[in-house]
C-alpha cells in the first residue's frame, strides 16, 4: 500500500470544502516545501489523527469531506511539524516493531534502527521458549515489550534511573497486556541484580558524544531527553559501565545485544571482549551501518523464523 495521495478528480472538492485527499496533499506540500523528511507519511499520520480516519479510509474514500474543526486541528499539527517537532511527539505515540507505544518528552522516541536488536532476539530464542530478559535503560520499554510480544513464554525486567520514563514504560506494558510478564525497576543499569540472573540482556544506551549533541537534527536535539542521548566526551561512557555489568548478570551461554553509533563498532566490541565475552560480532542495520554489538546469532547469515 502506497503513501502517495490519490489524485483528486475535478469533483473532489466542488463544494469548496476540504476532503481527505485535498487535506493530505496540502499538508504534504507544506512539509515538502520545508524539506521535512518523509512529508507524505508525516502528512498522512497527522491527517489520520486530526480526522479519526484510517489509512484505508484515506485511500478508499478520499473525497470524504472533513470538518472545519478537523482542518484546524490538522493545520495546528502541521505547524508544529514545520517547527521540527517529531510526529511521535505531536501525537504522543510511536510504532516500533509490531507494537504501538506511548511516548512523552521523558523518553527517547523509538527508531527503526533499534529493531536490529529484535532481529537478534528472534533468532536467540524460539517462539515458545521460556527465558528471562533484562532491558537496561529501558526508556519507553520499547525493546523489552517488543520481545515479550513475540515470545509469549518469556518474562523480563526493564531498568532506568528516570522515574518519569519508568511510568511511561509501565503504562505501555499495561496497554499491551504485558504487565504480568514485565517488571520495571529504578536502578542504574543492572545494579541490585544477582549474578547470572538473565538469559538475555539488551540495551540502547546513550552514545552521542557530548560535543556532537548541538549539531543533531532539531527533532532529536530539542525533543529527546538529554539523559538518553549524552554518552559523555567520547560517547562510550555507558559501554564501559555496561560491559562488565552485563557479563556479571548474564547466564553462561546467554545472549547480549547493545545498540551503538555507526562509528563505534570497534571500541565497543573491544570493551565487551575485555569484559570476558567471546564471539563478539557487529551487526549492521537495514541502512548497512554498524548498529549492534552482540554475541548472539547474525541475522544476515541465519534466517529469522516465521511466527
Amino acid at each position: 500500500m502506497t503513501d502517495t495521495p490519490p489524485t483528486p478528480d475535478a469533483s473532489a472538492d466542488a463544494s469548496g470544502a476540504s476532503t481527505l485527499v485535498t487535506a493530505w496533499k496540502g499538508a504534504q506540500a507544506r512539509l515538502k516545501a520545508a524539506r521535512i523528511d518523509s512529508p507524505s507519511i508525516d502528512a498522512r499520520l497527522l491527517l489520520e489523527a486530526a480526522t479519526g480516519a484510517s489509512r484505508m479510509d484515506i485511500l478508499t474514500d478520499p473525497y470524504r469531506v472533513i470538518t472545519a474543526d478537523q482542518a484546524g486541528v490538522l493545520d495546528g499539527y502541521v505547524e508544529r511539524r514545520l517547527a521540527r517537532e517529531p510526529v511521535s511527539r505531536i501525537l504522543g505515540r510511536k510504532g516500533f516493531w509490531k507494537i504501538m507505544l506511548n511516548v512523552t518528552p521523558d523518553v527517547l522516541s523509538p527508531r527503526p534502527d533499534t529493531e536490529t536488536i529484535l532481529d537478534i532476539a528472534m533468532l536467540a530464542h524460539a517462539q515458545h521458549e521460556a527465558f528471562t530478559v533484562a532491558d537496561l535503560g529501558t526508556g519507553s520499554g520499547a525493546i523489552l515489550l517488543a520481545i515479550l510480544t513475540e515470545r509469549p513464554a518469556a518474562t523480563g525486567v526493564g531498568t532506568d534511573i528516570s522515574v518519569e520514563a519508568l511510568a511511561v514504560a509501565k503504562e505501555n506494558a499495561a496497554n499491551l497486556d504485558l504487565d504480568g510478564r514485565a517488571a520495571f525497576l529504578r536502578t542504574e543499569w543492572a545494579t541490585g541484580f544477582s549474578d547470572h540472573s538473565f538469559d538475555m540482556v539488551v540495551s540502547n544506551p546513550p552514545y552521542i558524544p557530548s560535543d556532537d549533541i548541538p549539531g543533531l537534527d532539531p527533532e532529536v536535539r530539542d525533543h529527546d531527553p538529554i539523559l538518553a542521548l549524552d554518552g559523555g566526551p567520547d560517547g562510550l561512557v555507558a559501554y564501559r559501565e555496561l560491559a562488565p555489568e552485563i557479563m556479571r548478570v548474564l547466564k553462561p551461554g546467554g545472549v547480549f545485544a547493545v545498540e551503538i553509533g555507526w562509528d563505534q563498532a570497534e571500541p565497543v566490541k573491544a570493551l565487551f571482549e575485555d569484559a570476558g565475552f567471546t564471539d563478539v560480532r557487529v551487526i549492521k542495520d537495514l541502512g548497512d551501518r554498524h548498529r549492534v554489538v552482540t554475541n548472539g546469532p547474525d541475522p544476515r547469515t541465519n534466517p529469522i523464523p516465521k511466527n
